[in-house]
């Protein structure tokens, strides 16, 4: 007799020779020059459940130019394993044809060449296009947004979210939960919240003084959809406190709460549910050890960590679906539920192009009101840029290069430090910068930009902590972002010490005289959590940096040596 498990490793297998999945199906569109809407949306339906994701938007409502990761590393049991797998590696493993649609949108390789073949990617309108166009075929299905929806441009940061706001809600999901939201403010977010014609999910969010539910965001919700229930339960951000600033939401404590989740998994079983889907912040490594310990998850969509992977991944009998970033990609999920449980499903992760997918008349007309009152500033040229600006990588991006260079240059600093955030869409060699790129990778409320002086042991204690974060090798602990970017100063990690050992050789590269713990140097950054933070904003340093130069070319940084890799 055949295992459930067994059941489900067939369903991928046989979702992934169909172009369910979608990798081998963009690399045959690319040799055949027939990269259409219909094809890109074709889809050989399935089941009676119909599950639709979204996830890290970060506020970008028009199209854009996003570069995935060169570097990717996992450590520990994930070493090796998606999503730590890129480039080369990663075509091979999913057999994407090189300069195909697939190698352009999920790869780093010949991105500026290929970005001018395929064009940009997301843009709400296309978004809304597709999930009409599923919505059309499957009436039911359920549109779940991962969150970090609320954040991350210009016009974001100038409305607190409300243009995101107007726009989500004409988009319709059933349910969404939380992480750069919170730096809204708690007031803010409560705002939104209470009038939101959704679900905000988000078990995990606790009153920090009680230690208990806060009660102004549900657990989970629960829907009935094609002769099935279906329970899902939000889990936002864990680390809220220690990646953001823990003082503008000090009502508010968050943690995996793995213990709850099962109480909530088993509660919902007993009200009937048929499928249990976790609408996930964790980030992928996180929910891959979750979903070991808690048991009765079917559905896990991951969101965080901006992984887009053409196939779910299946973790015991829990199929993981991660779905990208910045409106690149959606994700349609279906599902054959009866008999109270998951018997297969077939999934295709919808690359979202932008010349392809036609727009959503009434989305593009909603998406130009809300941005018409900031076109003149969003529009603004501030300069060109002679070189690839991306920022995805663990250690450096040349977005946060230009960035730590704008610090030294314009505060007077010896090293630089650019917090080590995923989002940020790309800039092509030859482009305009406009002051809305300038904020896609900058907005956030607080963005000061300080100047202050710090020992060389004091830095050296901040790279061992950041690279804790990312390094180490239980998920539950990697409470962080990427690696801190750094300008001006070099440094040897190697990935598979433990916290305390795994940085050495740090380096101030205008001299090339070894840092001493004793000496102190001048540091500009950004994004602190200290509530007194002061300086200009980080956009202006980065504006009149630009400014000054005219053209900007960022050269290859091998200030970071990684050993371990």
């Amino acid at each position: 007799m055949i295992s459930r498990r067994d059941f489900l490793q067939v369903s991928m297998a046989a979702s992934a020779l169909v172009g369910a999945s979608g990798a081998g199906n963009w690399a045959r569109l690319a040799a055949q020059q027939r990269l259409t809407q219909d094809r890109l949306l074709e889809f050989d339906s399935f089941g009676n459940v119909t599950l639709i994701h979204i996830t890290d938007i970060h506020a970008q409502l028009k199209p854009v130019w996003f570069r995935e990761p060169s570097v990717n590393l996992g450590v520990g049991e994930s070493r090796g394993r998606v999503p730590h797998v890129t480039g080369a590696d990663f075509r091979r493993l999913y057999g994407i044809e090189d300069g195909s649609p697939s190698a352009y949108a999920l790869t780093h390789d010949d991105f500026s060449a290929l970005a001018r073949e395929y064009g940009r990617v997301g843009g709400l309108d296309r978004v809304a296009s597709v999930v009409n166009a599923i919505r059309a075929e499957r009436p039911g299905a359920l549109l779940l947004d991962g969150g970090d929806t609320w954040h991350g441009s210009y016009t974001c940061l100038r409305t607190a979210g409300q243009d995101m706001v107007n726009a989500m809600n004409a988009l319709g999901p059933d349910a969404m939960t939380f992480h750069w939201e919170f730096t809204l403010g708690s007031e803010r977010v409560r705002e939104i919240v209470g009038g939101l014609p959704f679900a905000a999910l988000g078990q995990n969010i606790f009153d920090a003084e009680w230690d208990e539910p806060s009660g102004d965001f549900s657990d989970y919700a629960m829907f009935e959809r094609g002769g099935a229930r279906i329970a899902v339960i939000g889990q936002a951000f864990p680390y809220m406190p220690i990646a953001n600033p823990g003082w503008m939401f000090p009502e508010y404590s968050f943690g995996i709460r793995e213990e709850r989740m099962q109480q909530l998994v088993d509660e919902v079983r007993g009200l009937g549910a048929d499928l249990v889907v976790l609408l996930s912040h964790n980030g992928f490594d996180t929910d891959r050890k979750l979903a070991g310990r808690v048991r009765g998850i079917d559905v896990i969509l991951s969101g965080h960590t901006h992984d887009a992977l053409p196939e779910p991944v299946l973790a015991g009998e829990t199929v993981i679906v991660a779905s990208g970033s910045n409106g690149k990609f959606v994700s349609r999920v279906d599902l054959d539920v009866r008999d109270g449980r998951m018997m297969g499903f077939r999934h295709k992760l919808i690359p979202v192009f932008a010349d392809v997918i036609a727009p959503d008349a009434a989305m593009s007309a909603l998406i130009d009101e809300q941005r018409a009152p900031y076109r003149d500033a969003l529009e603004e040229v501030i300069g060109q840029s002679e070189s690839l600006l991306y920022r995805r990588g663990n250690f450096n991006g040349t977005w946060d290069d230009l960035i730590c260079e704008a610090l030294m240059s314009e505060r007077e600093a010896d090293i630089a430090l650019s917090p080590g955030v995923r989002w940020g869409p790309s800039i092509l060699p030859g482009q305009d910068i406009t002051r809305e790129d300038i904020f896609n990778v900058t907005s956030m409320t607080y963005g000061k930009a300080y100047r202050t002086e710090m020992t060389g042991e004091f830095i050296h204690v901040i790279l061992e902590d950041v690279g804790d974060n990312l390094f180490n090798p239980d998920p539950y602990y990697q409470q962080g972002g990427d690696m801190v970017r750094v300008g001006g100063l070099g440094y040897r990690i190697d990935i598979t010490k433990p916290q305390g050992r795994r940085i050495s050789d740090l380096t101030l590269l205008r001299t090339g005289e070894a840092i001493e713990a004793a000496k102190t140097y001048v540091v500009a950054g950004w994004a602190s959590v200290n509530e007194a933070t002061e300086g200009p904003q980080i956009w202006d340093v980065v504006e009149n940096h630009i400014r000054r130069r005219g053209s900007v070319s960022v050269a290859p940084n091998t200030s970071v040596e990684v050993v371990g890799a």
